[in-house]
């Protein structure tokens, strides 16, 4: 029944130590084998996201960027993008600035940021990609950027979104990846919006795909699929919208959901 598995990464295809268990490996080298379409979809840029995908010896295209960048993992051509509005660009560049937030921005599949920082440095090493200081950081506002992202305290984040959200209403699509990263795209480069464009792309239709996450950046994608898998680890508010809870993380959540739905051996 279902022909394709879109898996988002952190904190739900790696466990807590960073890693993709050899069973999460096998079980998706089955599904494969049975005719599986399996690709990631995540926040990071695509970059890091093909060092996954290249553990898992996946030849398809990965949604990155929270759904702005689809791109293939093989020959990295460019098959969906969307990029921050202009408008709304100078307008959170310059909040940014006058608020004292850390912004970084994504150009290219390169990192900037205008200083180092232990927050940059944190980031890097969590997503195990390189970063360029740019100290003449405004001049990327007229740069096509994958993606703004602001990281600060969950608490503080919370009122930068609704700030934000009133002065670019219905430019960008405003989420958290994590709760100390907030996440900037295009309205229409959600992974929702990625997933139903690569689900046509390969003929299939969104009832035979499903979608498993862990945050709040998963929504739109949990609820484009046909089945929307929260892990057992998942925010509040995502597995409210879920259609199944798996197990988490680190009990091999995303195994259990392929050897039930895909492989149906459980």
């Amino acid at each position: 029944m279902y022909k394709m598995l879109a898996i988002d990464i952190d904190d739900t295809l790696i466990n807590d130590e960073k890693e993709i268990t050899e069973g999460t490996k096998q079980a998706l080298a089955d599904a494969m084998a049975h005719g599986v379409t399996v690709t990631l979809a995540t926040g990071r840029m695509y970059a890091s996201a093909k060092q996954l995908a290249a553990q898992l010896e996946l030849n398809v295209p990965l949604i990155t960027y929270n759904g702005s960048l689809v791109k293939n993992s093989g020959d990295g051509q460019v098959l969906y993008e969307q990029c921050v509005p202009q408008n709304a660009a100078t307008i959170i560049f310059d909040y940014c600035e006058r608020n004292g937030l850390h912004l970084q921005t994504y150009i290219d599949d390169v990192l900037y940021v205008k200083e180092d920082n232990d927050k940059i440095k944190a980031y890097s090493e969590l997503s195990k990609i390189p970063y360029t200081v740019y100290p003449e950081f405004a001049e990327f506002i007229n740069k096509p950027s994958s993606k703004l992202l602001i990281i600060d305290d969950p608490a503080k984040l919370d009122e930068v979104a609704v700030e934000l959200r009133s002065l670019i209403e219905g430019q960008v699509h405003i989420t958290k990846s994590k709760p100390h990263f907030l996440e900037i795209i295009h309205h229409q480069g959600t992974k929702g919006d990625a997933l139903r464009y690569l689900a046509g792309q390969f003929g299939y239709d969104m009832s035979q795909t499903i979608a498993i996450g862990d945050g709040w950046n998963d929504r739109e994608m949990l609820e484009a699929a046909g089945l929307g898998v929260a892990m057992g680890n998942a925010v509040a508010g995502l597995k409210e919208i879920a259609d199944y809870i798996t197990l988490s993380n680190n009990e091999d959540g995303v195994k259990h959901v392929v050897d039930k739905f895909v492989l149906q051996t459980v």
